[in-house]
């Protein structure tokens, strides 16, 4: 986004996000190079398009030529070596390119005959399939980082080695050639369900993030949450929290969230009076927790549909509570940093009015009204993208200042297609983690190696899930992060009965709070860079802003009520009642604040009865609020005294 008062603010955040965020670091060309690029992206898009429109091909011919395209562009956009010019191709990246476009196409050209030899793989076939394998770890590297493509390296070592591994983890082993068949000739590997979900639901919903994008949504976002929060005890730190929440819900990028709307809303809580750290921090967990918020959550909500079979409605509808709760939190903890440093809101004069926003650009809500009445009225998530994406083009013409021509519907198409590439290595290299776990049964192993590691114990087995989850979800995206931590952190649960739905989202929100987890807090990092924050300490206060996202999976596991599993109403309003109210009380622990200042004993009163609070349970409950109640009349007591100092003082 352009800072009008800075323009070098752009290039100091291109730099911050090719930093964190290795989809940002792709070549930027100029002449020949940038209309071939965009040449090869739009067809990509368009491609994406007619399958949504007249049906989607047979499953292996859609997900190869999806890869084909995903491959081309990864091999021109996203250089070999970092040495290499930027502004141009390099040979051996064009030669790849090239080499990688066709290693799919193998597939569509000879599918009858594949299909014909039923699994058997000639001398061609396994070679093309160890091509193809290696080119998705230098595609994933190139554009993923190194994790993931060490993750994927180690499951396949377990394929082949399984019969010398000591242990419950043994397996018999996989020959090498039926490795290959497994991963690239059939839809349990690399053509799994990850690239099945990219390849038709995910396309779309970010073709739609990038037609929201060049409508100027993400600017509404932020003159809307300014409106309704600017005002606000440390608004500037509100605004972020609404502005990038909603930003969040249709970005696949906690990172590129922070970047983006973080050059405004950090510079604005720092003249304010907020340190850096806080301030980056504050972005960081409000960006991050947008994967974490219905409709999209970063696409995996499309991916969890798949894996768990239940409809994508049903997804949402479970996610939609803890989210909130989530938001709640960081809220909390930013409006008692406020409190405790005395902080006011911006005044009302320079600030926009919610009813001159809604009058100029209120029609740019319509598409996103539209695709979450589409999706709960029971169409397909492809159809509700595909109309929400003509809706989107057509709701910008109604207005002058909204509007986008031709040539930004063509950059949409193109940017579309560049915002997937990350999710095309990403699903790919998932998909041979998934095909070495469906052909050694991984998951139930370690499943049953945490849950003996436990000794049984229901909170000792989430606890090491979590743990499992937050080292897995290091550095690694949105999509690929449910992947893995859901093929191997989360059949642990299974085996102690959670609910499918409790299991997976547990497991789903710890790898994505790793974005804001030291050491490696990329959300945070981001944001300390856009602050010139000390990084260690913008994770910190991230790390405690997050502070409800550590405590609300435990809660929906203990009583899946809060999902809207076995629900019954006033027992469902009764557990988000409590668990409010417990979250209040453990942030203004984190914070030192309530209605005044905490001491270390009162920081121990309100979060040991804000925990008991969350905790489900009625007993839990009875003993939470007591002990909250005690610590507020400590506080009144203290403000009294306070009062009476200062009085006497005068």
């Amino acid at each position: 986004m352009e800072n009008k008062d800075n323009p070098n603010i752009i290039i100091n955040n291109e730099d911050i996000l090719r930093k964190f965020d290795k989809e940002s670091d792709f070549r930027v060309l100029a002449g020949f190079g940038a209309k071939l690029i965009a040449a090869i992206a739009i067809t990509f898009s368009l491609f994406q398009l007619y399958t949504a429109v007249f049906g989607v091909l047979d499953a292996m011919i859609q997900r190869s030529i999806h890869l084909s395209f995903g491959f081309c562009l990864i091999f021109l956009l996203y250089p070999t070596r970092k040495s290499w010019p930027r502004d141009k191709f390099h040979p051996v990246d064009v030669a790849l390119a090239v080499i990688a476009a066709s290693v799919p196409m193998y597939i569509v050209v000879n599918y009858q005959d594949l299909v014909l030899r039923a699994g058997r793989v000639t001398t061609l076939d396994f070679i093309v399939g160890i091509i193809a394998i290696m080119l998705i770890l230098e595609i994933t590297r190139r554009v993923v980082g190194w994790p993931m493509v060490i993750i994927a390296i180690i499951f396949l070592i377990y394929a082949l080695a399984g019969r010398h591994i000591p242990g419950q983890l043994a397996h018999r082993g996989v020959k090498f050639t039926s490795l290959v068949q497994h991963q690239f000739y059939t839809t349990e590997g690399i053509f799994g369900i990850p690239i099945g979900v990219s390849s038709t639901f995910i396309f779309l919903f970010i073709l739609f993030s990038a037609y929201l994008e060049k409508t100027g949504m993400g600017e509404f976002f932020i003159d809307l949450a300014n409106a309704v929060a600017g005002w606000a005890t440390g608004g500037p730190a509100k605004v972020a929290v609404l502005s990038s929440g909603c930003m969040g819900m249709i970005s696949g990028s906690s990172v590129a969230n922070v970047v983006g709307t973080g050059s405004f809303t950090i510079p604005m809580m720092k003249r304010l009076g907020y340190k850096g750290e806080f301030a980056g921090a504050v972005e960081a967990t409000a960006s991050t927790g947008g994967q974490l918020m219905p409709p999209i959550m970063g696409a995996a909500a499309f991916l969890m549909s798949e894996f768990t079979g239940f409809p994508y409605v049903r997804i949402i509808a479970a996610a939609a509570i803890p989210a909130l709760l989530y938001y709640l939190g960081v809220w909390s903890g930013v409006h008692f940093e406020a409190k405790r440093l005395k902080l006011r809101g911006l005044n009302r004069d320079e600030l926009p009015k919610i009813k001159d926003i809604l009058v100029s650009r209120g029609h740019l809500l319509i598409p996103l009204i539209a695709i979450i009445y589409l999706l709960v009225s029971g169409r397909t998530p492809m159809k509700a993208a595909l109309y929400a994406i003509v809706l989107s083009i057509v709701c910008s013409m109604l207005k002058k200042n909204t509007r986008i021509s031709f040539k930004d519907i063509l950059g949409g198409l193109e940017q579309g297609a560049r915002s997937a590439l990350g999710v095309v290595a990403a699903t790919a290299c998932a998909g041979i983690i998934i095909g070495v776990v469906t052909q050694t049964g991984l998951g139930l192993k370690m499943g049953s190696t945490l849950v003996d590691f436990a000794g049984g114990n229901l909170f000792l087995t989430l606890f090491f899930t979590m743990l499992t989850s937050l080292i897995l979800g290091m550095g690694v995206p949105t999509t690929a992060n449910y992947v893995i931590t859901s093929t191997i952190a989360a059949p642990a649960l299974l085996l102690m009965d959670i609910p499918v739905l409790a299991a997976h989202l547990f497991a789903f929100y710890f790898g994505i709070i790793a974005d804001v987890t030291p050491p490696v807090a990329l959300a945070a990092f981001a944001g300390s860079g856009i602050a010139k924050s000390n990084p260690l300490k913008t994770g910190v206060n991230a790390f405690k802003l997050a502070i409800a996202a550590f405590l609300v999976p435990y809660v929906f596991v203990y009583n899946p009520a809060l999902l809207m599993i076995d629900v019954n109403v006033g027992n469902m309003i009764f557990i988000v009642i409590t668990a409010v109210i417990g979250i209040v009380g453990v942030a203004s622990a984190v914070s030192a604040f309530f209605i005044t200042n905490q001491s270390f004993f009162e920081r121990i009163i309100f979060f040991v009865g804000g925990l008991l609070m969350v905790i489900p349970g009625a007993y839990t409950d009875f003993i939470g609020i007591a002990i909250l109640a005690v610590g507020y009349l400590i506080q009144k007591k203290k403000i009294a005294n306070q009062r009476l100092d200062a009085g006497a003082g005068a």
